[in-house]
């Protein structure tokens, strides 16, 4: 039995993971720590976990949580999981970071991040915590860098294009819609509910600090360099994303033909989905789930692909555990639907 750590029990991420986590057969939780006012049991800060987990959520003091751990979860804030992190990874114990501070190399996160790393030592370390793309990877990881959520939706949308190189490098284009989870359980004028009732709207355009991640991932599929359009919008729902993609095909395709290459290259990937033709993805179909839906749509010369995911879970909480999963020699869907 595995005992897990969640530093950042209380946001959104860190309250999905113990939710799963919960109903895990192969784990126990075993410590829990935010940055909190005052330490109390975490069934008073979440009342649904009353009766099933009254453990109380202190504040971090990872030297003392790592003697009580087998793995930990950062559920934390971007720029603090790399003071964090090391102190876990030097006592031995395996650490899923869900922020974005060891997916991107030192010289990039400077750039879109503003700030120099801490840990750069790490970084070489981190195994991206895709498992579709880099699963044997993982089954011999210490450190996960979990991918965010648009990249999450976007790289599987694209990735088995860009694997058979049947598709234009340049003519990528992501237009990805996402709940108001996805910014973080925070305070903001403009995720409040008053901003965002009844509106729809387009932000950081081609300059969202997802883009690097999506870059670099899809650049290593390709074997070359890959620089996609993404938009990201903000859309009045809690959770989910659904995410467009345009592509421009080098050859003769027709839909058919896309959905059995998509079939074939997530052939045994538990939780990627492929629709029938003439069907695409809603995030009902997707939410609370750690899967990710693909439809597929070729009209001419474009292949138009839908992907939809959950943010909270196959974008952050649920990946993170499919992650565990496979570190840890567990079945990868044990406690996931």
């Amino acid at each position: 039995m595995l005992k897990i750590g969640v530093v950042g029990a209380t946001g959104y991420a860190g309250e999905e993971v113990i939710k799963i986590l919960i109903n895990h057969k192969g784990v126990r939780i075993t410590e829990l720590s935010a940055v909190i006012e005052k330490e109390e049991p975490i069934s008073s800060i979440f009342p649904i976990f009353k009766g099933s987990l009254d453990l109380i959520c202190r504040k971090p003091d990872p030297d003392k949580m790592s003697k009580n751990v087998d793995v930990v979860f950062l559920g934390l804030p971007h720029k603090v999981s790399m003071d964090i992190a090391p102190v876990f990874l030097k006592a031995g114990k395996a650490v899923i970071d869900l922020s974005a501070d060891y997916r991107l190399d030192a010289d990039v996160y400077k750039t879109w991040y503003g700030i120099e790393h801490k840990d750069k030592g790490n970084i070489a370390n981190a195994v991206y915590g895709l498992p579709e793309l880099y699963y044997d990877r993982i089954k011999k990881a210490k450190l996960i860098a979990n991918p965010g959520c648009y990249p999450t939706s976007a790289i599987l949308g694209v990735a088995p294009m860009l694997s058979a190189k049947a598709v234009d490098k340049g003519s990528i284009i992501i237009d990805s819609k996402s709940g108001v989870t996805g910014a973080g359980r925070k305070p903001d004028l403009a995720l409040s509910f008053g901003e965002v009732n009844e509106n729809l709207k387009a932000y950081k355009v081609n300059e969202h600090q997802h883009k690097p991640e999506i870059n670099k991932i899809l650049s290593q599929v390709a074997g070359e360099d890959i620089d996609v359009i993404f938009t990201p919008h903000l859309i009045p729902m809690n959770r989910g994303i659904l995410s467009t993609i345009y592509m421009k095909l080098k050859g003769s395709l027709d839909t058919k033909g896309a959905i059995d290459m998509y079939r074939k290259f997530y052939s045994g990937r538990p939780f990627v989905r492929i629709y029938d033709e003439g069907k695409l993805p809603q995030v009902r179909d997707v939410a609370l789930s750690n899967y990710c839906d693909i439809g597929l749509k070729v009209t001419g010369k474009t292949l138009i692909v839908v992907a939809c995911i959950d943010n909270l879970v196959k974008g952050a909480a649920g990946q993170a555990v499919q992650n565990m999963n496979i570190m840890s020699g567990l079945n990868e869907t044990e406690g996931l639907m």
